[in-house]
């Protein structure tokens, strides 16, 4: 598994670098989709290549599904240039439809993954963000998602379903280490929780950390295998019996 992740990686390193270098002969191109840990990466490699003219834009503020768009110096990194659409598909509100429902009917047409960026679910609507190359595909083939009839439309009406709920956690806790913030979010002893990141069964912004002393901070997402997904919202401040207050959100 760990081979086949650097492998990816290294894909996905060439690709941003071949955008890169499209960019600067006066073209913008676009990669992915790309999930959160992916985007993480490019993040990282401009940082390292110090490219600065890029965007990671899915549609919306908090996509979870990113396309990385470099530019060249002439043109600003702006949303307007994503070859991005937006699709509503409308169905009878007494019909359950889940997120896995349509990824799956999706990708059994010969959709590929990279091709699709969040799905926002709802009763009766759902928002799908696609690439550009692909909505008129999605308007065109699919009438049915499982077993549901479905409409599809170009574009989306505001407000957008909800990506997500959360259960809010709060605590206090000896520091902001990874042990203790797992532990608290997880709902299991300190002991447990080292265990579990020792074991490479804890993530820390989408990247497996093993150091149960690394440090957290505030707006860090944690994913704890088995238990659950969280984000840290809160660090601080200090108890007057000089612990940490901590506060944060759950996936639900």
């Amino acid at each position: 598994m760990e081979k086949r992740a650097g492998m990816d990686d290294a894909v996905l390193e060439a690709k941003l670098r071949d955008a890169v270098r499209i960019a600067e002969r006066g073209r913008p191109h676009f990669v992915g989709f790309l999930d959160e840990r992916q985007a993480g990466v490019a993040q990282t490699i401009m940082r390292r290549t110090g490219f600065s003219n890029y965007l990671l834009w899915g549609g919306y503020v908090e996509a979870e599904r990113v396309l990385f768009g470099a530019f060249p110096d002439y043109l600003e990194a702006c949303p307007e240039e994503f070859p991005l659409e937006t699709v509503t598909v409308s169905y009878r509100q007494c019909d359950s439809l889940t997120h896995r429902d349509f990824l799956g009917s999706l990708l059994s047409k010969g959709v590929v993954r990279e091709t699709l960026g969040d799905i926002l679910v709802e009763p009766g609507r759902a928002v799908l963000f696609a690439r550009s190359e692909i909505a008129d595909f999605l308007l065109q083939q699919t009438d049915k998602i499982g077993r549901v009839g479905v409409k599809l439309s170009r574009g989306a009406q505001e407000p957008l379903p909800v990506p997500h709920t959360f259960a809010p956690f709060s605590g206090v806790v000896a520091s902001a280490r990874l042990d203790c913030i797992a532990a608290l979010a997880a709902g299991v002893s300190r002991e447990k929780a080292a265990g579990l990141i020792s074991a490479g069964l804890v993530m820390l912004n989408h990247e497996v950390v093993t150091s149960v002393s690394t440090p957290v901070s505030e707006g860090a997402k944690l994913s704890v295998r088995g238990k659950g997904r969280y984000i840290l919202d809160r660090v601080g401040p200090l108890t007057k019996k000089g612990r940490l207050s901590i506060a944060g959100r759950k996936y639900i």
